[in-house]
């Protein structure tokens, strides 16, 4: 029996020999990265430094700015790292640190998005009792809450996960991954439990949030069906961008949990590769321009700054 203490590396079984293509890919994820840095830090920037935009939305936008960039970066640098290797290898604690930053982004993600929702929902459906619902103290106490509630839990869940007894170090992905580890352990118990934590902190960073988010947009579905034109076109107008980013992000979750979850061999492995880093890799590159290019205030911000740097 080999135990966590024992695995001093993992492998990273998804990669295949691509040749000289490997370069081609390098530099076409170090684009994408490159990118993701620039755009959200860009919007993160204009934000902050508009005292116009330092309101409850745009507050909740700078948080899910901050969450792509962190993880995209817990991904992407190994990303790159891996594909220039012939090893494919990742030491234990690297490992286990990746899957950290993989599951609180997912977490701060769904809770953000959970956040701008509300947000909208009390704009929109109560706008006399926004200003005293929404004030910056209780804005600043949901997003430090988005943030320190599923750095906390996740921390607990892969602490404890990385000292469960390993029989195998060989994981089928491209980067690490939470029920692939526990597809390597020795005891049936300990799956089962892990298992079960697992479905505990699913159930708080999906589930819930979920819920929430679907209790705003039928309140604001509501208002919209039975408000005037003009009141339908604004709530849409500021909505948009939300329920496409949600879609975004839901639709390539849906896929990780399905691909982690069933036997997906029938899949052809450059489509499962793919599928397994949409969730990671395209929010932080389609919620920059989302936001950027629908919402008028943040464009209107961000030719301001940009006419101030060139000029």
């Amino acid at each position: 029996m080999m135990n966590s203490t024992q695995v001093s590396h993992f492998v990273l079984a998804a990669y295949v020999d691509t040749g000289l293509l490997k370069y081609v890919y390098f530099l076409i994820v170090l684009c994408v990265y490159v990118f993701i840095v620039g755009a959200n830090v860009f919007l993160i920037v204009v934000i902050c430094v508009n005292r116009s935009l330092h309101e409850p939305m745009y507050m909740f936008l700078c948080s899910l700015f901050v969450n792509e960039l962190y993880g995209s970066t817990g991904l992407f640098p190994l990303l790159l790292v891996q594909i220039l290797s012939d090893l494919h290898s990742v030491p234990a604690s690297l490992c286990f640190l990746q899957i950290f930053c993989v599951y609180s982004y997912g977490s701060v993600e769904f809770w953000s998005l959970a956040l701008l929702s509300y947000d909208r929902y009390v704009a929109i459906c109560d706008p006399l009792q926004y200003q005293t619902r929404m004030t910056p103290r209780r804005t600043g106490l949901l997003v430090l809450l988005t943030w320190f509630y599923p750095v906390v839990v996740n921390s607990v869940s892969v602490s404890l996960n990385s000292a469960l007894q390993l029989c195998g170090n060989v994981i089928t992905k491209v980067y690490c991954d939470h029920h692939a580890v526990v597809k390597l352990l020795c005891s049936a118990a300990d799956a089962a439990v892990s298992n079960v934590s697992g479905l505990v902190v699913s159930f708080h960073f999906i589930v819930l949030p979920l819920a929430l988010i679907l209790f705003s947009y039928l309140r604001i579905l509501q208002v919209c069906l039975s408000g005037c034109k003009q009141s339908r076109a604004k709530a849409l107008s500021t909505c948009t961008p939300h329920l496409a980013s949600l879609i975004n992000f839901c639709f390539g979750a849906c896929f990780e949990i399905l691909q982690s979850r069933f036997d997906m061999s029938s899949v052809p492995p450059a489509l499962r590769v793919f599928l397994s880093l949409y969730f990671l890799a395209c929010p932080p590159v389609f919620n920059p321009l989302m936001y950027g290019l629908n919402l008028s205030r943040i464009r209107t911000s961000c030719k301001k700054l940009i006419s101030q740097v060139v000029y």
